[in-house]
Parts: C-alpha cells; sequence; structure tokens
C-alpha cells in the first residue's frame, strides 16, 4: 500500500462518504474520517482511521487534514435539520483545510444549481440559475470552492442524478419510491407520465471520484464533471427494475404515484418531507446531466447493470434478502 497517498472523507459514516472511503481504502489510499461521538480520539476500523471531531468546528478539520491530499466532503446535516444553517459554515472548514495543505477538494455534486433555462440536457458549463433554496446554496458551495483555488486549493465537483445504492442513506429511492426494511409492497412514482428522470449508483460515483483523483494534476484546478448514470427516459423504468427484482424474490408489488397532497400536509412537521416537495419541479421535467466530458477524460464511465444495482440497493435497505458474498462495490460492473 502506498504510504503517501492520504484522504480525509467528511461524512464517511453517510451514503456518498462511506462509498468514497472504502473506495479511496481499496485503492490504495490512507483514509481518515472525522466522526462525532467517538469514545476515544482515534479508533482503527474496516482499515480507516476515525478521528474524534465535528465538521462544524474548522479546529477539528484543520487538525484531522494535517498531511492530506485529499478532503472529499461528502457531509450534510443529519435528516436535513439546519441545513441552510450549517452547510456554508462547513464548507468553508474544508477549504481552510484544503487551503493549508494544498489538497484537493471533492464534491459530490446535485442538479439542483441549475434551473428550467438549462433544460433538458445540462453541460457543466451552463448558466446556473438554481429554482430552490437548495440549489442557492449549492451554487454558494461552488463558488466558495471555484475561489479556493487561488489560494492554493483545488476542487473537483461530481454532478449525478438522484442517489442510490446499498448505504444511500436519505435518497428518493429509500424515502419515496420503496420503504426500507420491508418486503417491497408498493412501488411510488413520483414524476408525470412520460418524464424522463436521471439515476445515480453510490458505488459508480465512488468508483468515477476515484479515478478523476488518479487524474487530478492534470485536470483543471477547478473541475467540474456530470454524470451520465442510469436515464430512465419515461420515468417508469426504475420501477421496472425494482418490480422485476422484488418479484424474483416471490414480492409482487403494485406501481402507484406518489402522494404528493401527504407532502403538504405534513411539511410543516417532517423536514425531510418539505425537502422532498421543494425538489418536485425536477420529476416535473425531464433533466438529464451530460456526461460527455466525464467520458472523454476516463474513457469510459463506471456503470453497474441497473437491475443488478438495484437488488445491491434493495438487500441493503432490508427489503429482500442479501445475496450471498453480496457487495456493494461493483468490481464486476460492465
Amino acid at each position: 500500500m502506498s504510504t503517501n497517498k492520504r484522504a480525509l472523507v467528511l461524512g464517511a459514516s453517510g451514503g456518498i462518504g462511506g462509498e468514497v472511503a472504502r473506495q479511496l481504502r481499496d485503492a490504495g489510499w490512507q483514509v481518515r474520517g472525522l466522526k462525532r461521538g467517538l469514545e476515544s480520539l482515534t479508533e482503527q476500523r474496516d482499515g480507516i482511521t476515525w478521528i474524534r471531531g465535528d465538521a462544524m468546528a474548522r479546529n477539528d478539520v484543520l487538525s484531522a487534514a494535517r498531511g492530506c491530499q485529499v478532503i472529499v466532503h461528502a457531509v450534510n446535516p443529519p435528516g436535513y435539520r439546519h441545513w441552510g444553517q450549517r452547510v456554508l459554515p462547513m464548507v468553508d472548514n474544508t477549504i481552510a483545510a484544503a487551503i493549508a495543505e494544498r489538497a484537493t477538494i471533492v464534491l459530490p455534486g446535485t442538479v439542483y444549481n441549475y434551473g428550467p433555462d438549462a433544460f433538458p440536457l445540462i453541460a457543466e458549463e451552463a448558466p446556473q440559475h438554481p429554482a430552490s433554496r437548495k440549489g442557492g446554496i449549492r451554487v454558494q458551495m461552488e463558488q466558495r470552492l471555484r475561489d479556493a483555488t487561488a489560494q492554493g486549493a483545488r476542487a473537483i465537483v461530481v454532478r449525478a442524478g438522484d442517489f442510490f445504492g446499498p448505504r444511500a442513506g436519505n435518497s428518493w429511492f429509500s424515502q419515496g419510491l420503496v420503504k426500507p426494511g420491508q418486503p417491497v409492497k408498493k412501488i411510488l412514482l413520483p414524476g408525470k407520465a412520460g418524464v424522463g428522470h436521471q439515476w445515480a449508483y453510490l458505488p459508480d460515483v465512488a468508483r468515477t471520484m476515484v479515478a478523476l483523483l488518479d487524474r487530478r494534476d492534470a485536470l483543471a484546478p477547478f473541475a467540474r464533471f456530470h454524470m451520465t448514470g442510469y436515464w430512465d427516459a419515461d420515468g417508469t423504468r426504475m420501477a421496472q427494475a425494482i418490480r422485476a427484482v422484488a418479484r424474483r424474490h416471490g414480492q409482487h408489488p403494485v406501481v402507484s404515484a406518489f402522494p404528493w397532497w401527504l407532502t403538504w400536509a405534513l411539511a410543516p412537521f417532517v423536514p425531510t418531507l418539505r425537502e422532498l416537495r421543494e425538489m418536485r419541479y425536477l420529476w416535473n421535467a425531464p433533466v438529464r446531466l451530460d456526461g460527455r466530458q466525464l467520458a472523454a477524460v476516463l474513457g469510459e464511465e463506471p456503470h453497474t447493470p441497473l437491475e443488478q444495482a438495484v437488488e445491491a440497493t434493495l438487500a441493503g435497505m432490508g427489503c429482500i434478502p442479501p445475496a450471498i458474498g453480496m457487495s456493494s462495490s461493483p468490481a464486476h460492473a460492465a
């Protein structure tokens, strides 16, 4: 294992952060994760060094990042609580650490930066006129990363569609389409009939980030890439894949429309539903990220077959039994 590749992953206990941390580890990186509530200052677990600290505390981030060439910023407030108040201070702490270490920041991005004027096919340089509060904050995050490159930091932003995967946590897949922890009885479709939607499998996103990090010295100081992921052209392909996998396990789910009226009724009391409602506009029109620039750099975007990815996701959510020896890392993906 190489001893000079060190990465700090903020959000390593979460979905995308955890996946990137594991894949960096498997690629020979020394990986650190910042975690609140550890009994000791550091802890070794699963090949990752866990350091007690809080992404909201700048000194904790500066200390944990010491000697690192890469900082993965995949941290979010749990359950969307105080999202607007915490997101920018956390990214500012990451930027301070990256400037101090002259490190590369990796940020998992979204389509939230863009408004309807950029639809339906969005290139990296498309104008950013977000249609939501979260989108506005996303634009600010990326602008701060860009500004930090003038002070010695570097940044890679990988934007992708809606995440899903065995450990995806808060996601449309696990909070909108199916219910975790129980057999798949119903699949809810949030979009309008015939409206395309884009999805991204977390292990593929993580593999993409690791591959870009291997090429980071050849990239622009502020580099942005869009992933193609899975394009669900009529908005039903994901539901069909879920139903096909569920049927192989003796389950026979029905497909129904997502109850948007419920988000209006409960949004004042449930932060997650409030966030889902704010993003409804992304289900009302086809929104697709153009992945040609990424393919030009990598040669080919990592891509796990859809039903294989769905099966791993449903097993990770406890909806179907896990396959013997199944891993979330798509080592044999096509």
